[in-house]
C-alpha cells in the first residue's frame, strides 16, 4: 500500500514525553499519561473517555487494589550521598512499596534490594501489587560496590482508598461490528514495554478518524495490564461477545527487529488469520502460540470470555534482554520501528475493511479485455500482469474471504485490494459480510 502517513518521528517524540512518568496500575502517573495522549488525539477533535474504578471493586476473582501514591524514594549513606534516587530513575523503587524511614547496616539493606545478577549492569523492574512490602532496585554492579556501613532507606508513599483509571474511545462505522485495539499504561520508565503501545494506538486512532468511510466501528482501550483488562471485560463482555470481530493487543511495538504474533487459544479466529496474512510478508515474523502468552491477550482468551483477540509486537515481550529493565530505554525503540508497527496495523485495517466473501457474478471465466482489464494482444508474458486478478476470480466462489484467497494464490492481501476495487467497479464480483 502506498500513501501511508509517516508518523514515526512524531510518535517517537510522544513516547519520549511520557517515558519519564512514574506509572503503576493506579495513580497520578496513569492520569498524566492519559492526559498527554488525549491532547495528542485531540488535535483531530477526538478524545478518550476516562473512567475511575474505586479501590475494593470486585472484578471477577480479583479486586481493584488501593491507589499507590509515591512522592520520594532513595537510599543514602551517613555522609548524605544518595546511593540511588527515584528522581534519577523511577525503576529504583519497587512498585507499590509501602513507606519506610530506617537506618540499617549493609546486610539488612541487601534484603530489600533487588538486582539482576545475570545482567549486572541494569536496574530491574520489580513490583508487589497485592502484598504489602517495600523495596529498592539497583544494578548488581552497584550493589557489589557498596561498602560496609549504615544506610538510610527512605520511601515516602501511601496506599489509599482511591481508584484505578482506564480510558476508551469508540469511533463509529457503518456497521455495529467492531475492531478493537488495546494497550496498557501501568509501567514506569520503559520505552518498548510501555510507551510504544499507547503511542501507536493513539496514531491509529487518528488514522481511523481520518478514514472517509468505515465499515467497522473501532474501539480503542488504554488500561493497566491484567486488572485493567479484567475490569474492562467485566463491564463490556456481553457487548464484545456480540460485536467484536477482531482485536489486537499492542505491546512492545517500538523496536525495529522482529514482527510477532501471539495467537488466540486455538488460533482459529479471524484475528489470527487476518493478522498472519498481513504480516507474512514481513521479514523475521515469529508466531507464538497462546502457551507463550503474557500480556492482556491472557484475559480476553480466558475460559468463558474467549474473545478473538491476538497479541502484536515487534520483538515479543520476554524475548529481548532489555525487557523489564532500565535498558528498555528510548534508544531501544526508534521512529522506524514505531512506523513499521503503524504501517502494519494500517495495512491490516485496510484489509479488514475490504474483507468479505467474494463471489464472481458471471459463469465461466469473465472477458476482462472488453472491460480494459486484460491485454488485447495475446503474446508470451502478457498473461503475467493479470495472473493475480484471474486467480482471485477463480477462487471468488463465495466460500473464501480476502485472507483465504490471499493464502491460496500466494499474494499479500493488501496487494489484492486494488484488484478487488477494479472487479467491484466492473460488477464482476460481489461481496458478502463475514460476520
Amino acid at each position: 500500500m502506498d500513501g501511508i502517513e509517516y508518523v514515526g518521528q512524531e510518535i517517537y517524540e510522544l513516547a519520549n514525553t511520557i517515558f519519564p512518568i512514574c506509572r503503576s496500575i493506579t495513580g497520578e502517573g496513569v492520569r498524566q499519561t492519559l492526559k498527554i495522549l488525549s491532547d495528542y488525539v485531540g488535535r483531530d477533535g477526538i478524545g478518550f473517555t476516562v473512567y475511575e474504578v474505586p479501590s475494593g471493586t470486585e472484578v471477577f476473582d480479583w479486586k481493584v487494589p488501593k491507589e499507590w501514591i509515591i512522592r520520594a524514594a532513595y537510599i543514602e549513606d551517613r555522609q548524605g550521598n544518595r546511593i540511588i534516587d527515584m528522581k534519577n530513575n523511577n525503576l529504583h523503587v519497587m512498585g507499590y512499596s509501602i513507606p519506610v524511614d530506617k537506618w540499617v547496616g549493609l546486610d539488612e539493606l541487601r534484603k530489600h534490594v533487588y538486582t539482576l545478577p545475570k545482567q549486572p549492569g541494569v536496574i530491574p523492574y520489580v513490583t508487589s501489587y497485592y502484598k504489602e512490602r517495600y523495596g529498592f532496585c539497583m544494578s548488581e554492579e552497584q550493589l557489589h560496590s557498596l561498602e560496609a556501613g549504615e544506610y538510610h532507606m527512605y520511601i515516602d508513599s501511601e496506599l489509599i482508598d482511591g481508584s484505578m483509571t482506564f480510558a476508551e474511545a469508540v469511533i463509529p462505522g457503518e456497521t455495529k461490528e467492531e475492531i478493537m485495539f488495546s494497550s496498557y499504561t501501568c509501567h514506569p520508565s520503559m520505552a518498548n514495554n510501555e510507551c510504544s503501545g499507547p503511542v501507536v494506538l493513539a496514531a491509529l486512532m487518528r488514522y481511523v478518524n481520518s478514514m472517509k468511510k468505515r465499515k467497522y466501528t473501532y474501539r480503542f482501550v488504554l488500561n493497566p495490564e491484567t486488572i485493567g483488562s479484567l475490569t474492562y471485560i467485566s463491564r463490556n463482555l456481553e457487548h464484545l461477545k456480540k460485536r467484536l470481530a477482531a482485536g489486537i493487543i499492542l505491546s512492545c511495538v517500538g523496536d525495529d527487529m522482529d514482527y510477532s504474533i501471539v495467537e488466540t487459544k486455538y488460533a482459529n479466529t479471524l484475528a489470527d488469520k487476518s493478522l498472519k496474512s498481513v504480516l507474512e510478508t514481513k521479514q523475521r515474523l515469529k508466531i507464538y502460540s497462546f502457551l507463550k502468552r503474557g500480556s492482556d491477550e491472557r484475559q480476553y482468551n480466558a475460559p468463558g470470555v474467549e474473545l478473538p483477540v491476538v497479541g502484536f509486537s515487534r520483538t515479543k515481550y520476554c524475548e529481548f534482554p532489555e525487557y523489564h529493565t532500565s535498558a528498555d530505554n528510548m534508544q531501544l525503540i526508534s521512529p522506524q520501528g514505531l512506523q513499521g508497527s503503524y504501517e502494519a496495523m494500517v495495512q491490516w485495517i485496510a484489509c479488514m475493511e475490504k474483507n468479505e466473501k467474494y463471489q464472481v457474478t458471471v459463469l465461466g471465466e469473465p472477458q476482462l479485455g472488453k472491460r480494459g482489464l486484460f491485454p488485447t494482444i495475446s503474446k508470451k508474458g502478457g498473461y503475467d500482469g493479470v495472473r493475480a486478478m484471474l486467480n482471485l476470480i477463480a477462487y471468488a466462489d463465495g466460500k473464501n474471504d480476502l485472507f483465504d484467497i490471499a493464502r491460496i494464490i500466494g499474494v499479500p492481501p493488501f496487494e489484492l485490494l486494488p484488484i478487488v476495487e477494479k472487479l467491484l467497479e466492473n460488477g464482476l464480483i460481489r461481496g458478502s459480510l463475514c460476520f
